[in-house]
């Protein structure tokens, strides 16, 4: 071992987190959790008996470095993001599919159940995932259950102990309606997709509001979700700051350098335009906080007045977006676009005072394409680092949006065509 990793090794803190191995040429070849960032890492170079494609692993390291968290939980939804933005090989590797996880939510019935599975498919539920660790997912699940009652099954209309306990709504003894259950599990999928700050946020406003309309119960239940959320932090989920420092991200840290931006972008919104030679065109806008996608805050949006010109369509998706106060506004903006639609839309944002940039990929959508940056006041496009943090994240962002706008499109194809 090099005297660079063992100084690494010596400043590991005590911490939950998320670490990144990397080789000799700075690549990241493996992203794991760990409930304490010192000893899961020293683990991998203690003399025991290791399995093969560890071993090689292990031999493979020639640099660590980490993103402290708060919790145990955020380091699983935080693991489960940079494994999709940076795609290790060992992860793939050393991964089994028996422990790879999505939880399924049946948002599409009157009365939704919560369970898991190795195999998301089209079958209008709602999956979140995947996640890395199929005991430590169901476990965070489970803790969550305590503040976000769930049903594990499909609704049957019978009391059970579970109902005794406060693990279901309660639907089936008058506690609650399915309405209100649909609400609560919402505040749910919003904390497993990782957008816990805006839930926090969200539930103290509710508390107060409630309390100010008189409606003491409904303010009670925000206070106790509240309560419990921060009793989180006392949870283990996986043995061996709940807001993520984003100086930690070296992606954002580039990114900011890039851009000559005062600060490192929290917020980044990522647009795409889709359709069939101008049929059922929509277009995407996709949300990254801190580095992590907020699915939450995804929106999408049926062309209205342009149908096959990406340009038009594109100002009037940015047009809109832009009237919505409520929503927070971003500290970057990504298209999938040249030059001409980074120029189309500079005129709507610049009052803003919101960078824009576009990734152009001159035709070559496949997943392997060139990370090529469109940066208005540069003659030229820039071309980042094949591997590098800054191409990685904007691939990532740039995927998220033309799979998001992908599937509104296929499912307005599929509705025309079921008239």
């Amino acid at each position: 071992m090099d005297v660079i990793l063992k100084q690494k090794l010596k400043q590991l803190p005590i911490s939950p987190g998320v670490y990144f191995h990397k080789n000799a040429g700075g690549e990241i070849i493996y992203v794991g959790k760990a409930a304490v960032l010192k000893n899961r890492v020293k683990q991998y170079f203690q003399k025991s008996q290791k399995d093969p494609k560890t071993e090689a692993l292990v031999q493979e390291i020639a640099d660590i470095d980490w993103i402290v968290v708060d919790t145990e939980m955020d380091a699983l939804f935080l693991e489960s993001e940079m494994i999709k933005r940076y795609k290790p090989k060992w992860n793939i590797l050393l991964r089994d599919d028996k422990t790879v996880s999505y939880v399924r939510i049946t948002m599409n019935e009157p009365i939704p159940y919560v369970s898991f599975t190795r195999n998301p498919v089209d079958d209008k539920a709602t999956y979140i995932g995947p996640f890395y660790g199929k005991s430590a997912i169901e476990k965070a699940v489970r803790s969550l259950r305590k503040i976000f009652p769930y049903y594990t099954k499909p609704y049957n209309g019978h009391k059970t102990l579970n109902t005794d306990l406060g693990l279901t709504p309660g639907i089936e003894v008058g506690h609650s309606t399915p309405k209100d259950y649909k609400r609560n599990l919402r505040k749910l999928i919003c904390y497993l997709e990782g957008d816990r700050e805006k839930l926090i946020k969200k539930l103290e406003k509710n508390m107060y509001d409630e309390a100010a309309k008189g409606n003491y119960e409904l303010a009670a239940e925000a206070r106790d979700q509240l309560m419990g959320l921060k009793e989180l932090k006392k949870k283990i989920v996986f043995s061996d700051k709940e807001f993520l420092d984003i100086s930690s991200d070296q992606a954002l840290k580039q990114l900011q350098e890039l851009l000559n931006l005062e600060m490192p972008p929290r917020r980044i919104e990522g647009y795409d335009i889709s359709h069939q030679s101008g049929e059922n065109t929509v277009g995407s806008m996709v949300v990254f906080i801190n580095g992590t996608s907020a699915r939450s805050e995804y929106r999408k949006f049926k062309i209205r007045t342009s149908t096959n010109d990406d340009l038009k369509s594109m100002k009037e998706v940015l047009a809109r977006r832009l009237k919505h106060q409520e929503w927070d506004y971003p500290d970057l903006i990504i298209l999938d676009g040249g030059i001409t639609q980074v120029n189309t839309v500079l005129p709507l944002v610049e009052p803003y005072n919101i960078p824009v940039i576009g990734r152009d990929k001159s035709g070559d959508h496949t997943k392997s394409a060139d990370v090529k940056l469109i940066i208005p006041g540069h003659s030229e496009c820039i071309r980042l680092m094949e591997g590098s943090h800054i191409a990685r994240l904007i691939a990532r962002i740039d995927e998220e949006a033309h799979r998001f706008a992908i599937t509104y499109h296929t499912l307005l194809k599929r509705k025309k065509m079921l008239r």
